[in-house]
């Protein structure tokens, strides 16, 4: 029996890599024989760079950056080969010039600007900056990377990349000339023009993205994402009219059209994307449908007897742009598929898991837990581990269903 361990993070809870590490563990407890094929997915935010980095045999340099309130902040920059990237996945990059020997860099603005580093009772988008992915940028840039992929998933931010763009050269100025740093949206009212550009010998950069939200108007980064930053809903309308006005200034100081604005992702991470491809010459592409040409899933999935798409199944988009993206290209199923979430309260135990007939299309074996676990529930509650009691509760579910998994493919 081989078996494929595909698991995003369980927010709050597990990593992506933590998933696939304990289920590896339980499986490996209860059938010694099986072959498990750990496959850790990412869909731009945490875990973008070690996950892409270590597929790839790629290797990870540590950095020092801003973060989200220019704290001091470690993060990671992955060095990659061009020739080690799966050929799917360089035709999705787009990057023709790029030989075998060139590098690319991969950056992650949640490991930098990222919500996750900021506690709940602090989280504002006008104060936070993207200053510290810029630095990203700009580390990789020095170590010579040929091209930038960016993964650009769970930011703290709401500053359209300006604190990026500052980290490459292009400031924001007061009416006495003066530069605005951190150019938050705080001190967007004294914001008047931009000075300075991104370098010219600056390398291709590209925008892992799986959202579809313009920047402005009532699917835009504003009214859709920066509420889970923060924002509160009085301050809706004048945080939108305060990204419309710096919008406009900066695709006059960048000559680009302001359509830019109105393109799909353009609102994606508080406007980061839009301030990059205004800037920067970004291009945005699907991260969830590159990442699965990374991790050359296809033959993979192709080659196990049973799977564990955890995240397709168990957390929908949050977004309906989000979801629409997703829906482009939905990832195939192997031929028996589990889903688990790894923590619950004790007062909600797993249900019933429910086998599916292998007569259907995509046939899935399930347990989830009928309610909202403790850990979803509260934000401070600390994260689950394998010592957990409810966690040693779902290992023993997770042990019997692979018993039974067991008897029925060998029925």
């Amino acid at each position: 029996m081989r078996v494929l361990l595909a698991f995003d993070k369980f927010k709050d809870s597990l990593s992506a890599a933590e998933a696939c590490r304990l289920a590896s563990e339980t499986l490996r407890s209860a059938q010694p024989d099986w072959i498990l094929d750990s496959a850790p997915l990412t869909d731009g935010g945490d875990g973008f760079v070690s996950i892409l980095t270590t597929a790839a045999g790629g290797s990870l340099v540590e950095i020092h950056v801003a973060g989200p309130y220019g704290e001091p902040r470690t993060a990671q920059l992955g060095l990659i080969s061009w020739g080690r990237i799966p050929a799917a996945a360089r035709e999705r990059l787009a990057l023709a010039s790029l030989r075998d020997s060139d590098t690319v860099a991969i950056v992650e603005m949640a490991a930098c600007s990222g919500l996750a580093l900021v506690p709940p009772e602090r989280r504002d988008p006008w104060r936070t900056t993207s200053y510290g992915t810029g630095q990203a940028l700009a580390a990789a840039f020095a170590n010579g990377a040929r091209a930038i992929l960016l993964g650009v998933g769970g930011s703290a931010t709401h500053d359209l990349g300006l604190g990026a763009l500052a980290a490459l050269g292009l400031h924001g100025r007061e009416v006495h000339g003066t530069e605005l740093f951190p150019p938050v949206p705080a001190v967007w009212e004294h914001l008047v023009a931009f000075a300075g550009h991104v370098p010219a010998a600056f390398p291709p950069l590209r925008i892992a993205c799986d959202v579809a939200n313009p920047l402005l108007g009532p699917t835009g980064a504003a009214a859709t994402f920066a509420p889970q930053k923060g924002l509160r809903p009085a301050d809706l309308s004048r945080l939108e009219s305060a990204t419309a006005r710096v919008a406009a200034l900066l695709v006059a100081h960048c000559v680009q059209p302001p359509a830019l604005a109105t393109l799909p992702g353009a609102g994606a991470a508080g406007g980061i994307a839009f301030g990059l491809m205004a800037a920067a010459r970004a291009q945005l592409v699907p991260g969830c449908a590159l990442v699965h040409d990374w991790l050359d899933l296809d033959s993979r999935i192709a080659a196990s007897d049973l799977g564990s798409p955890a995240k397709a199944v168990s957390t929908p988009p949050r977004s309906p742009a989000k979801a629409r993206a997703h829906s482009r290209s939905p990832p195939p199923r192997p031929a028996n598929a589990f889903s688990f979430s790894p923590v619950h309260s004790a007062n909600s135990p797993p249900a019933r898991c429910r086998e599916a007939s292998k007569s259907t299309p995509s046939p899935r074996r399930i347990c989830r837990s009928p309610r909202p676990c403790a850990a979803r529930q509260n934000s401070s509650s600390p994260r689950y581990n394998s010592t957990s009691r409810s966690f040693r509760h779902h290992r023993r579910r997770i042990l019997s269903e692979c018993a039974r998994g067991r008897a029925s493919t060998n029925s």
